[in-house]
């Protein structure tokens, strides 16, 4: 009998009187074991400014993790895309893409995972970039991984006449991480539609309507 393909959201808490490296600790030796079970993948998620939560930097647990495991795909679910600029990310998961190949998922969000002064304080630039641009941001990052992987034209990358055209997202090579996109409602879907992304809904901060989101996705993909 075929098992069904299970998963894992780590947001790595930091128990009651334990430390951020228990909770770390803890994430790997999870990890370590759900390897060992069979588990499909195991994302790690990031929080800013927050005593409940170990995990602000998902990208480093990641090549952490794929050290410490063999099968199993190793994520981000996810990165806030509004604290970054689309190339840095690229290079980020490429570098990570080119180290575990074939294990890497790349979940992205558009919620800041921070209140608002934190917010500021992560911003890259003199403003942060505004939610409105998410989708922007998704479609640079895309071409920015198929571009580094040598498709162009139809397959993906830069045009001719695109400002970005020459710029490389290192190091450059085979294989591109499986991308998603998170959400709680229907824009995230819709943009994961017309990109022709995954998907992947987050039940426990919306479990109301999960049904409608994706309606939305299957619709429009």
């Amino acid at each position: 009998m075929q098992l069904p393909r299970l998963s894992i959201l780590d947001q790595s808490p930091i128990r009651a009187g334990g430390t951020a490296a228990q909770a770390l600790n803890q994430t790997i030796d999870l990890a370590k074991r759900c390897d060992a079970l069979g588990y499909h993948r195991y994302w790690v998620a990031e929080h800013h400014n927050t005593k409940s939560f170990a995990g602000s930097a998902p990208e480093v647990l990641i090549a952490r993790l794929d050290a410490e495991t063999k099968t199993m795909r190793i994520g981000s679910g996810g990165v806030m895309m509004p604290h970054y600029a689309p190339l840095k990310v690229a290079e980020t998961f490429r570098l990570l893409e080119t180290l575990y190949p074939g294990r890497i998922d790349l979940g992205l969000g558009r919620a800041a995972g921070a209140e608002p002064r934190t917010t500021a304080a992560l911003m890259p630039g003199p403003k942060a970039y505004p939610l409105e641009v998410f989708p922007q941001q998704v479609q640079l990052l895309t071409q920015f991984l198929e571009d580094a992987t040598g498709l162009e034209g139809d397959s993906g990358g830069f045009p001719d006449d695109h400002p970005y055209r020459g710029i490389h997202a290192a190091p450059m090579g085979p294989g591109v991480p499986d991308m998603w996109l998170l959400g709680s409602g229907g824009d995230s879907a819709m943009h994961a539609a017309l990109f022709g992304l995954n998907y992947c809904y987050a039940h426990f901060i919306n479990p109301e309507s999960p049904s409608r989101a994706f309606e939305t996705y299957r619709k429009h993909f």
